[in-house]
């Protein structure tokens, strides 16, 4: 696809005419404007926003404000424009087990997608963010401004099984696959040294309540949790993480680890489906879902009762 700027040089060094760089910036350039017009009330954007050096999308439902990373086309709002929504199922369920007043915990922020979204359906809720990519972080640090986010506590390092300066690997389309480990093998990847601390280390030096954790840190899930072993035996909180096998493989784990963990502290593995919650057991090569909550049958059961499938 030629660019504006190209169409622009083509006009100004003479190599086209003035009509046809008209009809050229329009039929190549703008329409693509009201293409989007048509197509966005389909979706959860409301609105695109195109400002100097930036484009920011709104989300329909809560108005949550994101601008947008050029080149990183797996982005929150980008994967929405292209599949309505993202991740709606996970999400409701979500926001239907957080309590308007608990401290949620979103261990790889990333952006800050789900810690916007929590904080706008939860004013009462404080969300402590954890995301480790300095050039992420930035983009985080953006978007909570974009949405005057006074209830979110953004923290540029990462949480893992022990403390330390470690490097991260992401691919450039994809911030959102940031990790410890090199998970594509491509050549092209980028790197950080990034800052890791444990949750345990955390919880104890700021005296924080642990009441919801949403973890997805693409194959180092097992290492936030055996970090955080103390602060999660002692507040019980509820637990949404992603667990995939490819991923953890790469950390040279399995995935059924994690169930074992949390079963052995208590709790019971869940996924979300049709608006309800549906007992798990272990994960093998046919497992489809990714995203697990974990909920302790004592703690939590209100929230079991209320949404458990029968």
């Amino acid at each position: 696809m030629i660019s504006i700027q190209t169409t622009q040089d083509q006009f100004q060094q003479g190599a086209i005419d003035k009509p046809t760089f008209i009809k050229t910036m329009y039929e190549a350039h703008h329409a693509v404007l009201f293409d989007y017009a048509r197509y966005i009330g389909q979706t959860n954007v409301r609105k695109i926003e195109v400002e100097d050096g930036k484009v920011v999308m709104t989300s329909r439902d809560r108005g949550i404000r994101i601008a947008c990373t050029p080149g990183d086309y797996r982005v929150a709002p980008m994967e929405t424009l292209n599949f309505f929504d993202y991740e709606k199922e996970e999400a409701t369920m979500m926001e239907n087990l957080v309590a308007d007043g608990d401290n949620f915990f979103d261990i790889g922020a990333n952006i800050g997608w789900y810690a916007l979204n929590i904080a706008a359906s939860r004013r009462a809720t404080t969300v402590y963010a954890f995301e480790p990519i300095p050039t992420t972080y930035g983009h985080l640090s953006t978007n909570l401004a974009l949405n005057a986010s006074a209830n979110i506590k953004p923290h540029n390092f990462g949480l893992s099984e022990r403390a330390g300066e470690f490097t991260f690997y992401y691919p450039p389309e994809g911030s959102g696959n940031a990790s410890a480990v090199n998970l594509t093998g491509r050549d092209d990847v980028r790197t950080a040294q990034c800052q890791v601390r444990t949750l345990d280390d955390y919880t104890a030096e700021t005296g924080a309540r642990v009441d919801f954790i949403k973890c997805d840190v693409e194959g180092a899930e097992l290492l936030v949790f055996k970090g955080g072993l103390q602060t999660i035996a002692r507040d019980k909180p509820i637990v949404l993480s992603e667990i995939l096998r490819k991923w953890s493989a790469k950390f040279n784990y399995n995935p059924n680890e994690i169930f074992t963990l949390f079963r052995g502290l208590g709790y019971e593995v869940y996924t979300a489906e049709d608006g309800r919650l549906a007992r798990f057991g272990l994960m093998d090569e046919h497992t489809i879902p990714t995203n697990y909550f974990f909920l302790h049958p004592e703690k939590h059961a209100e929230q079991l009762r209320r949404w458990l499938r029968a």
